[in-house]
């Protein structure tokens, strides 16, 4: 029986190495050192093996989420402090490669961002009902998500006393007291 990490791991050193274009059956099985029929019969397409890729990612992020929340203990906006404490940890240079060329096969495929638009709704609703300033939290979340979507793409890099700068001031947001409350009495007032 063939190891599916080890086809998964070789095609996301295909992809980083040539892209996604250039990631074939053939060229996974080279790399795994096991035949295109051993492929074949756990992915069908270059499709199915893109789509377990980025299962695999998704699911590996979500532990590690899992794994932050609770080593944060019982804490006020446990999920969103989750979030940032993942979020301090830079991403690996192979993961970025791996996850910019799967980008363009995500945008192609209805059924793979149907499944990620799910599973960010999921996270923004866990955040919302988990949050003692849910307007506050999804403020952070946008700000978390935004630092590691520009890192993700090098549009931007900092330091990492810029970084944690940075993410101190994100979860400072998580603590701001709610206004919305305020706002909302003064617009009925006036």
């Amino acid at each position: 029986m063939i190891d599916q990490d080890k086809i998964l791991d070789a095609a996301e050193v295909v992809v980083a190495r040539d892209g996604a274009a250039r990631l074939t059956l053939d060229a996974v099985a080279i790399e795994a050192g096991i035949s295109k029929a051993s492929v074949i019969y756990d992915y069908k397409s270059k499709q199915a093996l893109i789509k377990a890729v980025i299962e695999r990612r998704v699911a590996e992020e979500h532990a590690t989420l899992r794994q932050a929340i609770q080593n944060l203990g019982a804490v006020p906006d446990a999920h969103i402090r989750g979030r940032i404490a993942v979020a301090s940890n830079s991403m690996p240079d192979d993961t970025r490669a791996v996850a910019i060329n799967l980008c363009s096969a995500l945008a192609q495929d209805a059924e793979l961002l149907g499944s990620m638009h799910e599973a960010y709704r999921k996270e923004v609703a866990a955040i919302l009902e988990t949050s003692t300033n849910p307007q506050a939290a999804l403020l952070a979340f946008l700000a978390v998500e935004g630092l590691r979507t520009l890192e993700f793409l090098g549009l931007l890099a900092w330091t990492e006393p810029e970084r944690t700068q940075i993410l101190r001031g994100i979860e400072a947001l998580v603590s701001a007291p709610d206004h919305s409350l305020v706002a909302a009495r003064a617009t009925r007032i006036n």
